[in-house]
């Protein structure tokens, strides 16, 4: 367990957390091109899935790819019983060949700094759930190889921590024959298979909003890869052309997600999802409608 959080890219605080306000941006949206929100049917529609199918688990978001859900559903949660339960994972490790040792200390401080800590995990109350885009499913083969040899090192019971993770991947969406290739069934991965069924999940995307999302969308903070974890300057503000256009458009999904509009269509497809039936996944729906 680490004392302190390491350095990591700075990101504005967009929407009220346990009793803090949001930041102020001043001007640093000046500039911004008109933002239109076309995916935001089909972002919803994913996010309530994505907290469906994980069962009401916290959500840690891995990466900066699916920042648009975690801005939605920061707004939408904003003030309800869920704030705290939006989790951050703002690394980049879709491999870990090439590796330093200091490179793997400093990466389980940053599976510490979010609470996925051995200790941690086998002490959760509740289940969490890692929540990334998914092509080939390399940074999930990359996180949970890092947390299996950190689970096995310090001792901590794996039949409880198993329990508590699971894995959600956004996909494109594609083909749904049975013989579809999909990564977690890959026989590469036998780590699946370890837990339990149900707990290695996908939730499908259309192909352009995928592509947006992990491929085009400007960011507020740059890629943070493990050649730059020991950077003096990572935990900086990165002030670059694009970051009018990034800042409006999270700024433009908080206020979405605060919309009582928005909040229904979760509950609406949440209530589609067969996981609806679970107490978790209708307490969900409740601190929507509450909020």
């Amino acid at each position: 367990m680490t004392s302190a959080a390491p350095p990591q890219p700075f990101r504005w605080s967009l929407a009220t957390s346990a009793g803090a306000g949001p930041d102020r941006l001043g001007a640093l949206t000046e500039g911004a091109p008109p933002i239109r929100l076309r995916y935001l049917p089909s972002l919803t529609e994913c996010a309530a899935k994505v907290l469906a199918r994980s069962d009401g688990a916290d959500l840690c978001f891995v990466g900066r790819s699916l920042d648009s859900m975690y801005d939605l559903l920061t707004g939408a949660f904003e003030g309800s019983s869920w704030e705290g339960r939006l989790l951050r994972l703002p690394v980049s490790c879709t491999s870990d060949r090439g590796w330093t040792p200091a490179m793997r200390a400093r990466f389980r401080e940053h599976l510490g700094a979010a609470g996925l800590d051995p200790y941690a995990l086998a002490r959760r109350k509740r289940p969490v759930a890692l929540v990334d885009v998914v092509f080939r499913g390399n940074t999930f083969d990359t996180l949970h190889r890092a947390l299996a040899g950190w689970i096995e090192e310090s001792r901590e019971p794996w039949p409880v921590i198993r329990r508590k993770l699971r894995y959600v991947g956004v996909t494109q969406r594609g083909r749904t024959s049975p013989g579809h290739w999909r990564w977690q069934q890959d026989a590469s991965r036998p780590w699946v298979r370890t837990l339990p069924a149900g707990h290695v999940v996908n939730v499908s995307l259309d192909p352009g909003t995928w592509s947006w999302f992990g491929d085009h969308q400007p960011k507020v903070h740059s890629s943070f890869p493990a050649v730059r974890w020991f950077d003096e300057d990572a935990a900086e503000p990165w002030y670059h052309p694009s970051l009018p256009a990034a800042l409006a458009e999270s700024l433009a999904l908080v206020e979405a997600g605060r919309t009582r509009a928005v909040r229904d269509d979760l509950v609406r497809a949440l209530g589609r999802e067969p996981g609806f039936a679970r107490r978790e996944v209708r307490a969900l729906a409740a601190a929507l409608r509450r909020r």
